[in-house]
C-alpha cells in the first residue's frame, strides 16, 4: 500500500503521544492542571446557550447509540460481501472501545472534575470512552467512506461530516463538565494510533481478498 510508512511513523507518533499523557495523567497529574483549566475555562464560555446541542450532540458517543450503529454498519458490510472492512472495523470497536479502554480507566483510575455534571457518568476519566470510540467509529467509517460512495464530492462532504462529529462529542464531554480536556486527548490519540496503525494491513488483506474472490 502507498504511504504505509506515513501511516505507520503518523501511528507512532500518536501512540508515544498518548504514553507521555498517560505518564503524566498517573504519576505528574498537577502538570497537566494548567493546560486543563485553561482549555474547559474557554468551553465554560458557551454556558449555558448550548446546553440542549451538547446534551443532544454527546449521544452519538454514547454506549447504547454506538453500539446499534456498529451492528447495522456491520450488518451492512457483510451484506455486501466486505469482509475484510466488517472484521477490521469489529477489531477496533471490540478490541479497542470495549476491552482496552475499560481496562486502562481501571488502571489509572482518574477522577472526574468535580465541575457540575450535566449527564450522569460513573466510570473514571482517563481515556475518555467517549473519545475512544468516536474516533474508532466514525474515523473507522471516514476511511471507508469510498466504500460506499463514488462521488469525490459526497466523499469530502461524509469525511468533514464525520471529522466535526468526532472534534465536537470530545468538546461535549468537557462541556458537560464530565471529563477533563487531557482525557479526551488521550481518548483520541489511542484511537488515531490504532487506525493509523492498522489501516495500511487492513488495505493489504483486502486487496488480497479482493484477488481471489472471496469478497467485493
Amino acid at each position: 500500500m502507498k504511504n504505509k510508512l506515513f501511516f505507520q511513523y503518523s501511528g507512532s507518533c500518536f501512540l508515544l503521544l498518548f504514553a507521555f499523557l498517560s505518564y503524566l495523567v498517573k504519576f505528574y497529574p498537577s502538570w497537566l492542571t494548567t493546560f486543563d483549566q485553561t482549555i474547559t475555562h474557554w468551553v465554560y464560555h458557551l454556558h449555558p446557550g448550548a446546553n440542549s446541542f451538547f446534551i443532544w450532540i454527546t449521544k452519538f458517543g454514547n454506549p447504547a447509540s454506538v453500539i446499534l450503529l456498529f451492528l447495522a454498519i456491520l450488518f451492512l458490510l457483510v451484506y455486501g460481501k466486505l469482509y475484510t472492512d466488517a472484521f477490521w472495523l469489529s477489531i477496533g470497536f471490540i478490541g479497542i472501545s470495549g476491552l482496552l479502554n475499560p481496562l486502562l480507566k481501571a488502571f489509572f483510575m482518574r477522577e472526574r472534575p468535580t465541575l457540575e455534571h450535566l449527564v450522569i457518568e460513573t466510570s473514571y476519566s482517563f481515556p475518555s470512552g467517549h473519545a475512544v470510540t468516536s474516533m474508532i467509529l466514525y474515523g473507522s467509517l471516514l476511511l471507508l467512506i469510498p466504500q460506499f460512495f463514488r462521488s469525490k464530492n459526497l466523499q469530502i462532504f461524509f469525511k468533514v461530516f464525520l471529522g466535526l462529529l468526532i472534534f465536537l462529542i470530545g468538546m461535549s464531554r468537557i462541556y458537560l463538565g464530565v471529563h477533563f480536556p487531557s482525557d479526551i486527548i488521550g481518548g483520541y490519540t489511542l484511537g488515531l494510533s490504532w487506525l493509523l496503525f492498522s489501516y495500511p494491513y487492513y488495505r493489504e488483506e483486502r486487496l488480497k481478498w479482493k484477488i481471489k474472490g472471496k469478497q467485493n
